[in-house]
């Protein structure tokens, strides 16, 4: 082992707690932090590097995390009762509720007393440990409900929220309930997802992802937002993979959750930015053009977003006006793995971006221009993963099969697809994981799935 210097120790009842890192004696990874604080230093270097097109002071770039987690309370009493939900996690028979979430009562009436008092001693023992938990609030499922934190820088974000599913059922059995993590543990009703809300943030304070107010601020936000929309259409099945399990194969694609299908949502107006933004022919903008299209449309973009984005349920990957969020997420799953494959994507998209400017520069073109150009590119080649309307649709799927976009809608599929030589080839080169460690990651995955659905069956069988 080795310790964390940048996650907080802390103290767990009588015990100081201190994050670390593990390692085999060969030097393999065995766990997620590992991978994911490699990621971590692999963005922040190129992104660093791509900034010093905008801002020479700028000596560091840190990603950062907001996760949400949705999570199912259920009487201990009842619970036990349930052989199923004990042993599995979630129903393996029975029949629908008369009333369930048709009426939306639960989602839009009180947190009930009883759940109030157990949320309120989860944020004491939340503060405790220094998780800044802000929200509470009931979700759309009977019995479903959700907090989330304020963000956090992306290492310590992941920490506190695998602290957090700890804590949470620590705290339930004292006020005799159990917490379901499962991400579907009754059919029919929303299933509970971990929305993953990630954004880049510099030392001198700046978020990458907010729309400035002034031409140059511009093309800095769509500098680091068309570079996402590229890593994502390039790199779709890997963040597919990094999602994948049992349990969320049953959420994806049902009930307010993303399906299988990677597309990117950004709201009707940033749509029809990048479309204006792919129309200039040449590389060189008029002082007109670069009004209009620069302080005009993109310059209002933080006001017309307060409506216009974080609407779309159905999308896996969605900008919600200052930050990228990855609904996909299942509510057991560790953020790590997720984390770790966006921000390795976004690292070596951003490397090939500054590769690709500076050989325009070296041409002879001004940098704003060659960055104009670069981007204009990129715009056009990832159309295809661009999505505004109804992911659950069957016009959709065969749209997305036109597209070229794959519909992995099994951990099986996603989990082949991640031993793609592009994508092992991708993690060696930004020295993430070594090609034995994601070979043995992916195993060691299969292994799960086929375990735990082996467990339900034989569950079911004893029922």
């Amino acid at each position: 082992t080795a310790w964390d210097p940048t996650s907080p120790a802390f103290i767990m009842g009588t015990t100081l707690c201190i994050p670390s890192i593990f390692i085999s004696y060969t030097g393999e990874t065995l766990d997620y932090k590992a991978p994911l604080l490699r990621a971590l230093h692999a963005v922040d270097e190129a992104a660093t590097e791509v900034m010093q097109y905008f801002d020479k002071n700028v000596t560091k770039v840190i990603p950062t995390l907001g996760w949400e987690q949705e999570y199912f309370l259920v009487d201990s009493a009842l619970y036990q009762s349930r052989p199923d939900l004990v042993l599995t996690g979630k129903t393996l028979l029975g029949h629908s509720p008369a009333k369930g979430q048709q009426l939306d009562d639960h989602y839009f009436g009180s947190i009930p007393t009883r759940v109030m008092n157990f949320m309120k001693e989860l944020e004491i023992e939340c503060m405790k440990l220094g998780i800044p938990v802000t929200t509470r609030h009931n979700e759309v499922a009977p019995n479903q409900f959700e907090l989330a934190p304020m963000f956090e820088e992306a290492n310590v974000a992941v920490d506190h929220n695998s602290l957090l599913m700890d804590v949470m059922a620590r705290v339930a059995h004292k006020h005799h309930f159990h917490i379901l993590l499962h991400e579907k543990p009754f059919a029919g009703v929303n299933g509970s997802g971990k929305h993953n809300n990630w954004s880049l943030s510099t030392d001198t304070g700046e978020n990458l992802l907010s729309p400035g107010k002034n031409p140059k601020k511009n093309l800095q936000f769509l500098t680091f937002f068309v570079n996402t929309i590229k890593a994502v259409h390039e790199y779709a099945d890997l963040l597919r993979a990094s999602i994948a399990s049992a349990s969320n194969d049953h959420r994806l694609g049902a009930n307010e959750a993303p399906p299988a299908i990677i597309s990117v949502f950004i709201g009707s107006q940033l749509y029809s930015v990048l479309s204006e933004l792919e129309k200039v022919t040449n590389g060189k903008l008029s002082p007109e053009e670069k009004t209009e299209l620069k302080l005009n449309v993109v310059g209002k973009i933080p006001e017309i977003l307060l409506d216009n984005t974080d609407r779309n349920r159905t999308s896996p990957f969605a900008f919600t006006g200052n930050k990228f969020e990855i609904r996909a997420v299942g509510s057991s799953a560790n953020c790590a793995e997720s984390m770790t494959v966006m921000n390795t994507i976004a690292a070596k998209q951003l490397k090939e971006f500054k590769k690709e400017v500076d050989a325009l520069i070296e041409k002879g073109l001004k940098k704003d221009e060659a960055i104009f150009n670069v981007l204009r590119e990129y715009i056009k080649q990832s159309k295809n993963i661009m999505f505004e309307g109804d992911g659950y649709s069957d016009d959709w799927a065969k749209e997305a099969q036109k597209r070229g976009l794959s519909n992995l809608k099994t951990t099986p599929e996603a989990l082949e697809r991640e031993m793609d030589k592009k994508f092992v080839k991708l993690y060696e080169e930004m020295g993430v994981f070594s090609h034995v460690e994601v070979e043995a990651r992916n195993e060691i995955k299969l292994e799960k799935y086929s375990t735990v659905i082996d467990i339900e069956a034989r569950v079911l069988a004893d029922i």
